[in-house]
This record gives structure tokens, sequence and C-alpha cells, in this order.
């Protein structure tokens, strides 16, 4: 029964530091382009270079 008291606020304060992590993220826009990211790694940034003068 000891541990309970000391385990059960453990976790509630985890789970709240969890929430506020997940809130944060939200609130930094973290999550506004899931595709573009994806999407970037298929495309070749770099352009070969036409030619020294």
């Amino acid at each position: 029964m000891n541990a309970l008291l000391l385990l059960v606020p453990i976790a509630l304060l985890l789970g709240l530091l969890a929430l506020l992590l997940f809130l944060w993220t939200l609130r930094t826009r973290q999550y506004d382009d899931l595709d573009g990211a994806a999407a970037r790694i298929l495309f070749d940034d770099t352009h070969p270079k036409r030619g020294r003068r």
C-alpha cells in the first residue's frame, strides 16, 4: 500500500507532463505539414552545374 502512495502521484505527474508536451507541440505547429516532409525526400534539391566558365 505504501508503494501506491508513491507510484500514483508519479504516474499522474508523468501523464500531466506528457499532456503539456503534446499541447506545446500543437502550439508550435509541429503537425501542420505532415505530407511535405515525406514528399520532400523524393525530390533532388541540387541542380547540376551547366559548364564552368
